[in-house]
């Protein structure tokens, strides 16, 4: 369990689960608020610092998809786990591309939940007690810690999972990447789902690498990415 006490922001529409799981986080040592719809989550948000987000996906005034959007506008760093009943794929993509860290399908265990969080927001506090990790990547700045992306005359905001999928590139550059190796280090699993978000991510990538063009991010067919580049 995480040291310290994390505040967890819990948006279920369903509020015989919602206090089921509110009762087990809080009896495993977090500080959960309960929201029973979208909108409510989101004015709970802008008012207090959390560690963590738990967002069902299909809740009244603004779903799951909404929330974590707006999440994502005031801030790159909290985690967001989507709790969905939903299992269609494209649900899981948008989920990522709204800005989400992973999913979770009901029903779940409640152990497996706690497992999830706990590697989140420990990841997220390491991150937040590192120094500030920089590189160089031809005639671009990135900064990981700052989720920055500096060319020469564009500053772009990085998502956290973009970040991370940039650093794991920079820290393997020129290197050949199994396409499993990636989501294994970055995503924390191998998933078919999770692999199609890669896919997406990967192209945002080189939009941002559009400014220079000695940067190339190599697709391999049948194996997995290159990431060309001069990295310092």
């Amino acid at each position: 369990m995480v040291t310290k006490k994390a505040k967890v922001l819990l948006a279920e529409d369903d509020l015989s689960l919602g206090y089921v799981i509110k009762d087990n986080l809080q009896d495993a040592g977090y500080d959960v608020v309960l929201c029973p719809d979208g909108q409510t989550a989101i004015e709970k948000f802008d008012k207090t610092q959390y560690d963590i987000c738990l967002l069902d996906v299909m809740m009244p005034n603004k779903d799951g998809f909404t929330v974590a959007r707006k999440i994502r506008q005031l801030s790159d760093m909290v985690p967001i786990l989507f709790l969905t009943a939903k299992s269609m794929e494209e649900d899981k993509i948008k989920g990522f591309l709204t800005g989400a860290d992973d999913y979770i399908t009901k029903p779940f265990s409640m152990q497996e939940l706690l497992l999830r969080m706990e590697v989140f927001i420990r990841r997220t506090r390491k991150l937040h007690a590192e120094q500030v990790q920089e590189y160089s990547i031809g005639q671009m700045k990135f900064s990981y810690t700052d989720l920055k992306l500096h060319t020469a005359s564009d500053t772009f905001t990085l998502t956290q999972k973009e970040a991370d999928l940039l650093k794991f590139l920079c820290e393997h550059a020129n290197h050949i990447l199994k396409r499993d190796e990636v989501l294994l280090n970055v995503w924390g699993k191998d998933d078919y789902f999770l692999g199609r978000s890669m896919d997406v991510f990967m192209t945002k990538l080189r939009k941002y690498f559009k400014a220079d063009p000695n940067i190339i991010l190599e697709t391999i067919h049948g194996v997995g990415f290159r990431f060309n580049a001069s990295v310092s």
